[in-house]
């Protein structure tokens, strides 16, 4: 039998490969949609397209050419995205919009805070708010410091005799898989294993049906693991949410709860702190500044996190009624995807938003973890990992550089979360 730590990561991936599914789209004939609707989960190097920034400056928000009965529009502007994911009378995030779509069915409902509308979504977001306070997530700080420590040792064991050092394997996957865990109150014994397995792709490209047949599996391990912690409450968010609020949450909502922390918590943060690092290996100068600096951390981070945003297009909404929106006539029905990556790129906020400036003085205003009540509910604890992670590798390898000529670096293709499979590095 699959210990706990390794079935959360196997599960973690059939869970997210089935959610853009729900969104409509048929991965296993992803190759078949029109090259407009795939364009803004594309990328050239670290960049969106060429394509969608163009797409911005004609108009920020425009019809998309896909194969379903319905309108689907992409947003690319800033000001326009904030006002589609702020307007939460005007829009539904609600699973049931998506029933009857692609095969979709009830029964693929994964519950939790991003396919869900007030008051259900209310309700469960005022549950799970005080749990990501900074003063609870305190709590977790000298623990992503050991486990930061704890992979730059192996890092260092693994590049000892000047052998080139995978990042994403060795550094970048294993600190927020194992962070999630401390957090869940997750045991972690095979913690090699569930690293090895958090490294499962999410390129649209890579598999897909095979991890969607396995989503029964997965919900009945996270039942599993909440089943446990009614009977024994630990002193994580899944034991604190039982202690103090057992009676107001059933066992679906926990474990859609624990399925949201999970999907949002894993892959993102590992993609961050991978192309974070390539970010500063390619710039010298920011790198030291990172190293040497320690008030560079935090206007790094926020500058990184907008250039990044490796969550590259929104949980759809669907329009409730008939409105305007930047002189496009929407419809009580259309699906309305904003593309993050793109509005994080608009012109409006500043000079020279394709480039990387950590001197940015409104970096902090991107949309990298989303607007409105769909926030990113762990905005604060990927923070954390970030802050702790970037300056602590820097100082233990200054000599850290890339292993392969950046232009050999592989990035995901299609992907709703951007990231690359490796990053050969070497330490000295």
């Amino acid at each position: 039998m699959m210990n706990i730590r390794t079935r959360v990561s196997a599960w973690l991936t059939r869970r997210f490969l089935a959610n853009v599914r729900k969104g409509g789209f048929d991965l296993s004939k992803a190759g078949l949609l029109p090259e407009s609707t795939l364009m803004p989960l594309r990328r050239t190097g670290m960049d969106p397209v060429p394509e969608l920034g163009a797409m911005r400056e004609k108009s920020p928000i425009a019809k998309l050419s896909v194969p379903l009965s319905m309108n689907v529009w992409l947003v690319t502007g800033y000001d326009e995205a904030r006002t589609v994911l702020g307007r939460t009378n005007g829009f539904s995030n609600d699973f049931s919009n998506l029933v009857g779509n692609a095969g979709v069915t009830e029964n693929h409902n994964p519950g939790g805070l991003g396919f869900s509308d007030p008051p259900v979504h209310s309700r469960l977001r005022r549950l799970l708010t005080p749990e990501f306070t900074m003063r609870r997530l305190s709590r977790l700080t000298p623990r992503i410091h050991d486990l930061v420590e704890e992979r730059l040792d192996e890092m260092e064991a693994l590049g000892k005799d000047g052998d080139p050092v995978d990042l994403v394997q060795a550094f970048a996957m294993p600190i927020p898989s194992l962070v999630i865990c401390e957090l869940l109150g997750v045991p972690y014994e095979d913690r090699e294993e569930f690293q090895r397995l958090g490294t499962t792709r999410f390129d649209l490209f890579a598999g897909a049906d095979a991890s969607l047949g396995a989503i029964s599996e997965s919900l009945s391990y996270l039942r599993d693991i909440v089943k446990k912690q009614r009977e024994n409450p630990g002193d994580g968010l899944l034991g604190m949410l039982v202690k103090e609020h057992g009676d107001d949450i059933d066992d679906e909502e926990l474990a859609g709860l624990a399925d949201g922390v999970l999907t949002g918590g894993l892959e993102t943060t590992a993609s961050m702190l991978a192309l974070g690092t390539l970010v500063f290996l390619q710039n010298e100068e920011h790198l030291v500044a990172l190293r040497d600096e320690d008030a560079a951390v935090d206007p790094f981070v926020e500058e990184l996190l907008r250039y990044l945003t490796v969550v590259q297009v929104a949980f759809p909404r669907f329009a409730r009624e008939d409105m305007e929106i930047a002189g496009e006539q929407i419809s009580a029905g259309d699906v309305v995807l904003c593309s993050l990556s793109g509005a994080d790129r608009d012109s409006s906020l500043g000079s020279h938003m394709d480039t990387f400036d950590p001197t940015r003085p409104a970096a902090s205003s991107h949309l990298a973890f989303g607007h409105g009540i769909h926030r990113c509910i762990g905005a604060e604890l990927a923070r954390m990992e970030l802050r702790a992670a970037y300056p602590a590798l820097l100082r233990r390898f200054p000599g850290l550089r890339l292993a392969v000529p950046a232009e050999e670096l592989s990035f995901r293709k299609y992907s709703a979360v951007f990231g690359m499979d490796s990053l050969p590095v070497y330490l000295r």
